[in-house]
């Protein structure tokens, strides 16, 4: 082995010993290896709101409960600042890899908490795994640690939605776990996944709690979320629909996620998500659509108390459509419905609530700056009664559906977004 003449110098005088420089050398160039194939990328994200239409009083107006856009009306707004570091599996048959993403600033607070942290920081962890392939097959590729949820048309990260606001198809979905997920891709056409988590909601490391008891838990670290999906990619044979998909996926688990519930009743019940989805191609090469279907039962888990049980069942339809009419500009559409349904028990006598709304959303992007994606949206939400779109996350409303009333049950928004992408 060569050594510099620092290193033999250094030898020489008995403060190093050249057996030990050797082994150093091969560690730094084994560190040098890992880190020549790490990614490191980002974004940030920052935005404008003015509510147009339904400024309403107590409760507010829809647009308060859409996912990340409480507390932004009227002003601008720092969302996100995310970091991800990423080294992936190479071609090898025992590849391995991992990737962490980063949440900072105001969309971070209260997202991903761990269980020994506080929901209050302005910083998350939003997924950190380690990635192992195992020569099974085709080869089984392993996810172990907290990672995205295998459901829904969007994801958390706006910049990767067609829209810079979230749907409410995916105000009802789970977002993280912490488990083990595997993959296997059976060929060019079919991808299986399924997986075991702890919980069915966010939160590192978290343990499910059954609070069927008043005022009093009974835990119950084995009550796990199971995950399983099943992606169908229309192969370049079927001509212009070659390359459309589409996405059947469930999520079964403990709803609660060890969580009071809303007035004092306690959470105890499991949920169950059924989700189904896909994005079709067109004749125009210019217009992709897309359809998603969210259902629902039990959404939060439920919950009791001395007297009563409250059961959450809701469905989600959501339209896209994109027009990529140039290079630079694109133009989005969706189109939701919601429908819920809360109903409760009080000594074999069963009380119920029905609530719908619709929501239509058009977003203009159009990409002058190089690495920026630059939007100008238009959304209107529509509640069919005055009850606030906690119909559909709190089933507590089916024994007093008119606890939640809006101010307004109409909201009219204006959004300019503006993402730059490292």
């Amino acid at each position: 082995m060569k050594f510099n003449k620092w290193t033999l110098g250094l030898a020489a005088i008995g403060v190093v010993s050249l057996a030990s420089a050797a082994r150093a050398d091969e560690k730094m160039s084994s560190l040098q290896t890992a880190l020549s194939n790490t990614t490191i990328s980002g974004s940030v994200s920052a935005s404008f709101n003015a509510e147009l239409l339904g400024n309403g009083s107590g409760n507010g107006t829809p647009a308060d409960y859409i996912p990340f856009q409480g507390g932004k009306q009227n002003g601008f707004n720092l969302d996100v600042v995310r970091l991800t570091i990423a080294k992936p599996e190479d071609e090898s048959p025992w590849a391995s890899g991992y990737q962490i993403d980063l949440m900072f600033g105001p969309d971070a607070v209260g997202y991903n908490p761990s269980a020994n942290g506080s929901s209050g920081q302005d910083y998350a962890i939003k997924q950190a795994y380690v990635t192992l392939r195992t020569p099974v097959g085709n080869g089984i590729d392993w996810k172990i640690g907290v990672f995205d949820t295998i459901i829904g048309y969007e994801v958390t990260d706006a910049g990767s939605n067609p829209n810079y606001t979230r749907s409410w198809g995916y105000a009802v979905e789970p977002t993280e776990h912490t488990g083990i997920l595997g993959t296997y891709v059976v060929n060019s056409e079919l991808t299986l996944s399924a997986g075991i988590a702890n919980t069915l909601s966010a939160g590192i490391n978290a343990r499910a709690y059954d609070y069927s008891y008043y005022y009093n838990y009974k835990p119950n670290d084995w009550n796990k979320t199971f995950l399983a999906s099943a992606t169908f990619t229309a192969p370049s044979s079927w001509g212009w629909a070659g390359g459309s998909s589409l996405y059947l996926g469930a999520v079964y688990g403990f709803g609660g996620n060890g969580n009071y519930g809303y007035n004092g009743y306690y959470q105890s019940g499991n949920q169950f998500n059924l989700y189904a989805g896909a994005t079709i191609n067109t004749p125009w090469s210019k217009l992709t659509t897309g359809i998603a279907l969210d259902y629902v039962h039990n959404l939060g888990g439920g919950g009791s108390d001395y007297y009563y049980r409250w059961w959450n069942d809701d469905m989600v339809v959501g339209l896209y459509a994109t027009y990529k009419a140039t290079d630079k500009l694109s133009l989005n559409g969706r189109a939701e419905y919601i429908h819920g349904e809360a109903y409760a028990n009080e000594f074999g006598s069963n009380y119920g609530y029905n609530s719908e709304a619709f929501e239509f959303t058009g977003t203009v992007e159009y990409d002058l700056w190089a690495n920026v994606m630059s939007r100008v949206e238009l959304r209107w939400d529509h509640m069919g009664s005055y009850h606030s779109p906690t119909a559909f996350v709190d089933a507590y409303d089916a024994y007093y559906p008119y606890s939640g009333n809006l101010g307004a049950k109409d909201s009219l928004g204006l959004y300019a977004n503006i993402i730059y992408k490292f």
